[in-house]
């Protein structure tokens, strides 16, 4: 498994939307100050069909140090919690490939009898529009 840096995102997103480097850089490290904002503000972020980031309260617990096994106090702490939207979860899945995705906008793709039917039933579709 490879790991892409938010460089290797930047690059990809400017060459797909013909906008400079600069600007997209701009704009994406925006975005994350503005997740970040969120959260530490204890605020939920939902992104449809993407997921949803929320703070979680961890309780304050005993662990072991492996080397010692001395019991030690672990503080209580904020967390993250990530839950999958359904069209990542569609593509982490297998279900669908990314491009297939993208072509069909996260909105169903008419099947043999249009019918419900493919990985894709009943996301979206509802005939809005949305730029969330």
């Amino acid at each position: 498994m490879a790991t892409t840096t938010k460089k290797d995102l930047i690059d990809r997103v400017a060459a797909e939307t013909d906008q400079t480097r600069a600007d997209v850089k701009r704009t994406v490290q925006a975005f994350l100050d503005n997740v970040i904002r969120e959260l530490s503000e204890g605020n939920r972020l939902e992104f449809r069909d993407f997921g949803v980031f929320e703070i979680r309260q961890r309780a304050a617990r005993m662990a072991q140090n492996p080397k010692t096994l001395e019991q030690v106090p672990v503080p209580a702490k904020r967390t993250v919690k990530f839950k999958v939207g359904r069209l990542m979860k569609v593509a982490l899945e297998g279900q669908m490939d990314f491009e297939e995705l993208k072509r069909a906008g996260g909105r169903p793709m008419p099947g043999p009898d249009a019918e419900d039917s493919g990985p894709l039933s009943g996301i979206g579709g509802d005939g809005h529009d949305r730029d969330d």
